[in-house]
């Protein structure tokens, strides 16, 4: 599992495992937060396309669909 802090993914980048849209490397462009200011959903966007997609943060944990980085 990959070991993330919410409030450290703005600016990360992810490789997805299985590429979405013939696209796979990504950047988290947005953190979305509740009332209580915890981060629920990030934003990543399609470096190619600039395709956005919005996905709870905790998905990003699941190293058999997302891999920490560009590779």
């Amino acid at each position: 599992m990959n070991m993330i802090n919410p409030n450290k993914l703005h600016h990360s980048k992810w490789t997805a495992v299985e590429p979405l849209n013939k696209e796979k490397h990504f950047i988290v462009t947005k953190l979305l937060r509740d009332e209580e200011e915890n981060v629920v959903d990030v934003v990543i966007e399609a470096i190619h396309s600039h395709r956005e997609t919005t996905l709870p943060w905790q998905e990003l944990k699941n190293p058999s669909a997302w891999k920490i980085g560009w590779k």
